[in-house]
């Protein structure tokens, strides 16, 4: 089977970002980012499994998300990375953290998405299964306004509605992902949250705006006492979206490990 379709952002030879997005996302998220506050790294931004223009085939699980980024990294990478990881994409980074320690230089997680309750992944899985597109990309866009994107500037939201919103066979539109992958990972998300090798510096960013947050107190504390100076934590006022709403911030994070 084909590889993760892989976007490549910034400068060849710099300094090398493994970008992962959240759930529903794509690659295409951290364009902006590597053409403008991180223009001198070098970018490496899968689309992961179920999602755009990679594979739609399932395993979903988060040990296949570690096993593509793995499989991405032989391919783009020639040497240790930082890894940047927004939402669900923060789980798929500490799982992939331990899975290959020696090839992390260090994390920033934007706002993850991990260890969360049960009986709210369910819901929201039951939601997404029973609807999981709209009319037209009106009704796409102001779900986004109204939701999590509501501090991202409208140039990056409709640069995200071209790339990410495609017609559907039943006259409707959708994000260009595979719903049963969606659905699956919701479930993966209220799985306990799995903490960082000790020794890599990590960033801790929250999005004040999210509630409930995504990022819970028990996570924040257990991640303190397992990292100790090792971990930076930043509150950010914002909402969910945190790159987008916040790309000074976000750079300045990863500029801290690279």
């Amino acid at each position: 089977m084909r590889g993760l379709h892989t976007y490549q952002f910034g400068t060849p030879g710099a300094p090398e970002v493994l970008a992962l997005h959240g759930l529903t996302g794509h690659g295409r998220r951290w364009e902006a980012l590597g053409a403008d506050q991180l223009s001198d790294t070098r970018i490496i931004a899968p689309d992961l499994r179920g999602h755009g223009r990679s594979p739609w085939t399932p395993p979903w699980g988060l040990d296949t998300h570690v096993s593509d980024l793995v499989r991405v990294l032989d391919e783009h990478a020639t040497g240790p990375v930082v890894v940047v990881a927004h939402s669900y994409g923060g789980a798929i980074a500490l799982h992939l953290a331990q899975a290959i320690p020696d090839r992390i230089r260090g994390i920033v997680l934007l706002d993850p998405a991990l260890g969360l309750d049960p009986e709210n992944m369910s819901r929201i899985a039951g939601l997404v299964a029973a609807y999981p597109d709209y009319t037209d990309a009106a009704e796409a866009r102001s779900e986004k306004v109204h939701g999590a994107w509501a501090d991202v500037p409208a140039d990056a939201l409709d640069a995200d509605l071209a790339e990410h919103l495609i017609d559907l066979e039943n006259g409707r539109v959708g994000w260009r992902m595979s719903v049963p992958a969606i659905v699956s990972s919701w479930g993966e998300m209220a799985r306990d949250f799995v903490l960082p090798p000790k020794g890599i510096p990590t960033v801790l960013v929250q999005a004040l705006r999210v509630q409930p947050p995504y990022v819970t107190p028990e996570f924040r504390a257990a991640l303190a006492e397992h990292l100790g100076a090792d971990l930076t934590i930043a509150d950010l006022d914002c909402d969910h979206m945190v790159a987008h709403a916040k790309p000074d911030d976000v750079a300045a994070l990863v500029r801290k490990l690279l």
